[in-house]
């Protein structure tokens, strides 16, 4: 709908070229796309962003071994939250047994899953495991709510990830002093989460080589502070050069409401402290999860990924754990003790690398660099979860359980809907719980644990099944796994219900309802769409088109032309706005309008979709087998920005009309040219005597309706 009015040659007007608005805008939008996103990867470059095992290990096992950075700070949270009277005695005795325990439950969950991964190797997370063996039992789709579970955890390991990884960065006094991390910690974690979106956005493959440096760098420096404290003395290198912040020294020594414990309050102290300290298993699935992005072949690539991270993962979570009882570190939160606010210790790696390399002096650049490698490889463990959560979702889409979107493929071959929703998603729990991972721990694990539950006691069914070779063996050892972690996820659940556990299982239960729901809609959209339910028409069916007109101009009349085309029965309708404007109206419709009749509905209350509902009510009881077409003219400007000006008249109306039965709304589009500069005292006279209607149907108040 334009701001002309309509010209005395129409042959002439219909003959003017048009301009390329469409190739100049679509070229705008892909250089911007390119900037951001890279250029486009054909499909049969599939084979090309597969992952060697060098950069695998940095995408699908980053989450598995950063939790060592903040495990083994919330197993001592535990004990140092209760205010114990023999703190130092019990700290030191059972963070290591703890620390044991965890690691001995890894080497179980690993082996579990190496098999997982020989049984399905095209990939075999808890979804489809679950899927395939337990299926619908009991009323309860298993398949489904290991899902559920797995998709929470993932958006949880993004946004705990994350914030350890800040945490990490403000305990650095150059990044204290200058940037001020620690006030703006929030900033800090939705920056990072943009950065990640972004670069998994580009494309699975660059993700792996931008970020292994991080998680090898991690590695070395923790094995590295291992080796000086193992072997420093006996070449003269001080194992401790540092020294633990005088301020964590007076924390520890406050008069606290002490507390003695024994018996069964012992034991559900040590318990709560082993499943925080289970946060350090979070992640052992992705493997299984990403096998079909490893190269060929895919399974022993897989799994030889999964049996070095289970290594790496438990060599560094055991030797953080035995330096931090060596040198005593001291964690906790933001406390108040004796009406005074002790701010909340730095991170448990911040401490040992500024105690092993000393925070100042000639080795300082080895904490510093020990601190940036943590910080990086947290922030990439964030990674992980962009790897699969995309995927586990286009699984579930696949299978109807969520929308058919995640199943679409982006530019660069990756599953661009699951990556942002996922981004979202963690941004809005970083401001929720202020961006503090002590906050957000308390939510984690009770997914991951009841998905390795889940995949575990199905497999134990897939062997019993299958019953292939040395089937019993593997059946024991993943009941064995079935069993330990289910354990553990009782211990989780129990510890943990009134810290938020029960969030995470409300949610869970959302979840499953919603996807439940899901899947019941795309059945009966396939069921009521099936081939077979066609049935012949009776008879023809007649077509009436009406072609809304707000005012005539040079833009209605290509959408008459193609009116007339469809059917004999072509109307043009005008809501009447202003009466004072009708009788030129229908002067120029003599003139125009190709003996399309013109109908004119008074709208006194200056309504558009009001009157057309009605008129439309009364069109469709004109006969039976019946369909109405409203073709909606609109006019498409040089430059974007012109969209500004104008109403979004045509949009809102075909918003309004799509909920209607029988009635079909298409759009006619007038390309407007901006290489005629023109007469504006010859076109002064017709801008005044624009129809008020038109006016109006850029800037439409509610429909009285």
């Amino acid at each position: 709908m334009s701001d002309t009015s309509p010209s005395p040659n129409r042959q002439k007007d219909e003959a003017t070229p048009l301009a390329p608005l469409a190739p100049r805008r679509e070229r705008f939008t892909k250089r911007i796309r390119h900037a951001l996103l890279g250029k486009p990867l054909h499909s049969s470059h599939m084979e090309h962003t597969l992952l060697p095992k060098f950069l695998a290990l940095p995408v699908f096992a980053s989450d598995a071994i950063s939790s060592c950075a903040y495990a083994t700070q919330e197993i001592i949270l535990v004990f140092g939250a209760v205010g114990l009277t023999d703190f130092a005695g019990l700290y030191e005795k059972y963070t290591l047994s703890i620390a044991a325990s965890i690691i001995l439950l890894l080497v179980i969950v690993v082996t579990s899953y190496w098999q997982t991964i020989f049984a399905y190797p095209r990939g075999g997370g808890s979804y489809i495991v679950t899927s395939d063996n337990l299926g619908t039992r009991w009323g309860i789709n298993w398949g489904l709510l290991a899902g559920a579970s797995l998709l929470t955890d993932y958006i949880l390991t993004v946004a705990v990830s994350i914030a350890a990884g800040v945490q990490n960065l403000a305990g650095i006094p150059f990044m204290a002093q200058h940037f001020h991390v620690a006030e703006f910690q929030v900033l800090f974690c939705l920056l990072f989460i943009g950065l990640l979106t972004l670069a998994n956005l580009r494309g699975l493959k660059e993700s792996g080589a931008v970020f292994a440096t991080f998680t090898y760098g991690f590695v070395a420096m923790c094995l590295l502070m291992f080796a000086v404290v193992l072997i420093g003395p006996a070449i003269g290198w001080s194992a401790f050069r540092g020294d633990i912040d005088a301020t964590l020294k007076t924390y520890a020594t406050l008069p606290k409401e002490h507390i003695n414990l024994t018996g069964v309050a012992l034991l559900a102290l040590i318990l709560r402290a082993f499943s925080s300290g289970c946060t350090a298993m979070t992640g052992v699935e992705a493997v299984c999860d990403g096998i079909p992005a490893f190269r060929e072949p895919k399974a022993k690539n897989a799994a030889l990924t999964l049996l070095a991270m289970g290594v790496i993962l438990g060599t560094i979570f055991l030797g953080v754990s035995w330096l931090t009882v060596r040198f005593g570190i001291v964690y906790f939160s933001e406390s108040l003790v004796n009406g005074r606010v002790i701010a909340g210790a730095p991170a448990v790696i911040d401490q040992i690398s500024g105690a092993v390399f000393g925070k100042s002096g000639t080795w300082s650049f080895a904490y510093l660099l020990t601190q940036f490698m943590t910080a990086g490889i947290l922030v990439l463990a964030a990674n992980t979860a962009f790897a699969d959560f995309p995927r586990l979702a286009s699984f579930m889409a696949r299978d109807r359980f969520m929308p058919k979107q995640f199943a679409n493929v982006g530019d660069k071959l990756v599953f661009n809907n699951g990556i942002v929703i996922l981004g979202v998603l963690a941004g809005l729990l970083i401001v929720i719980f202020k961006g503090h991972v002590d906050n957000l721990i308390p939510l984690y694990a009770v997914g991951v644990f009841l998905a390795f539950t889940l995949s575990q006691s199905a497999m134990v069914v897939h062997w019993i099944v299958k019953r292939s070779r040395a089937w019993q063996r593997k059946a024991v050892i993943n009941g064995i796994g079935a069993f330990a972690t289910f354990v553990v996820l009782l211990t989780i659940t129990i510890e943990k219900f009134t810290h938020g556990a029960w969030a995470i299982i409300v949610l869970l239960f959302i979840l499953y309802k919603m996807f439940c729901k899901i899947h019941r809609h795309y059945v009966d959209v396939a069921h009521q769409l099936k081939i077979a339910n066609i049935q012949a028409p009776q008879q023809m069916m007649t077509n009436t088109v009406l072609v809304l007109v707000p005012s005539l101009h040079k833009g209605i009349l290509p959408a008459l032309n193609y009116a007339r085309s469809l059917s004999a029965d072509c109307r043009a309708i005008h809501m009447e706005t202003d009466p004072e404007n009708t009788p030129r109206l229908r002067e120029h419709w003599e003139a125009y309008g190709d003996e399309v009749p013109l109908v004119i509905l008074n709208s006194p209350f200056r309504s558009l979709v009001g009157p057309i509902m009605r008129y439309l009510d009364a069109v469709q009881v004109e006969r039976k087998n019946h369909v109405v077409t409203v073709v909606v003219p609109e006019f498409v400007s040089t430059k974007w920005w012109h969209k500004l000006l104008h109403g979004n008249s045509g949009l809102l109306m075909r918003l309004a009309l799509q909920s209607r039965k029988d009635v079909i709304v298409t759009s006619v589009r007038y390309y407007l040219n901006d290489t005629e500069v023109p007469d504006e005292s010859a076109l002064e006279e017709e801008i005044q005597h624009i129809s008020t209607a038109q006016l109006v149907m850029e800037n439409h108040p509610e429909d009285d309706n």
